[in-house]
This record gives C-alpha cells, sequence and structure tokens, in this order.
C-alpha cells in the first residue's frame, strides 16, 4: 500500500503573485497528514521524468495542498507557470540517505555521531541538506567540520544539562 501511486496525471504550473510567489501546482487530491507538522506530507517521485525524494507537499490555506517548484527544477526541465508538467507521487517513507563521507567523518568524532543519532531525522536532513548545498568541496569540508563541531557541542551541552 506504501508504494501506491499518490498522483499520476499532467498538472498546469501556476503561480502566486508577487515578488517571491511560489511557483506551483495544486493537488486537491491528496489529503494533508493530520499528524504532520501543518498537514505537510512528504513524496518522492517525479516532475517531467525530474526524480524528487524527501519534498514536502505544503497547506494553501484552503485544506489543499500544493507541490512547490523550485527554479533549479523549473530551469532542468525547462517550464515555467502556464505549463504543463507531469507529476507522478508517492508517499516517501524512505529511511533518510546520509551520504557516506558525512557518516565516516561523524563515526570518527563518537560524541557528534552520538548526538546525530538522537535527532529527528528532519533535523539531520537538515544538516545533510545545508552541507549538500554548499556550491564547492571546499565549503562542503568546512561545513563538515562545522556539523560537527556543533554536534558535539551539543552533546556536551546537554550532558552539563541532565
Amino acid at each position: 500500500m506504501e508504494n501506491l501511486k499518490l498522483v499520476d496525471a499532467i498538472y498546469y504550473l501556476q503561480k502566486i503573485a508577487g515578488k517571491g510567489g511560489w511557483t506551483y501546482v495544486a493537488l486537491p487530491e491528496i489529503a494533508p497528514n493530520k499528524k504532520a507538522p501543518f498537514g505537510w506530507v512528504s513524496v518522492r517521485g517525479s516532475i517531467d521524468e525530474f526524480e524528487i525524494r524527501k519534498y514536502k507537499l505544503l497547506p494553501m490555506g484552503n485544506g489543499q495542498l500544493f507541490l512547490p517548484v523550485k527554479a533549479q527544477i523549473r530551469k532542468k526541465i525547462g517550464k515555467q507557470h502556464g505549463d504543463t508538467v507531469h507529476i507522478i507521487l508517492y508517499h516517501d517513507n524512505e529511511p533518510l540517505e546520509v551520504p557516506e563521507e558525512l557518516l565516516l567523518c561523524l563515526q570518527d568524532e563518537p560524541a557528534a555521531w552520538h548526538f546525530f543519532e538522537t535527532l529527528k531525522e528532519s533535523q539531520q536532513q537538515q544538516y545533510v541538506k545545508w552541507i549538500y548545498s554548499a556550491k564547492t568541496d571546499l565549503l562542503q569540508v568546512e561545513r563538515i567540520a562545522a556539523s560537527l563541531d556543533q554536534l558535539s557541542r551539543q552533546l556536551k551541552f546537554n550532558d552539563e544539562r541532565h
């Protein structure tokens, strides 16, 4: 049941008016998750064959959800608001994938590794996204080092409080 398609259809890209307005696809056929913050639904699938994973459907404020389509994706698929896109979505219940080099670095720092393991998956994902959104390898290395330091300090801080 977990692998059933939520949607497999053609949709129009819409845009919220104004500067910084989202480009999105309205998905009224997918119900908000009452157990998740803001009704978010985590999905994986594709937008015109561009693969997405760990992507959140967001609330529109009218009880419906929408799929934000970032500029980076629109550029890759060559589409803008008003164009149609083929969207295939599934629930994304896959565990978080932590890149191997980050795992090795974490395991070399026991305090950082221990604290990272206590975090919720969404918090772990924030670290992974921040590190790997760096534009250069050097900046990724710096972010890994900063993350290890912060995780180690956080464990020490929590231990001192208890």
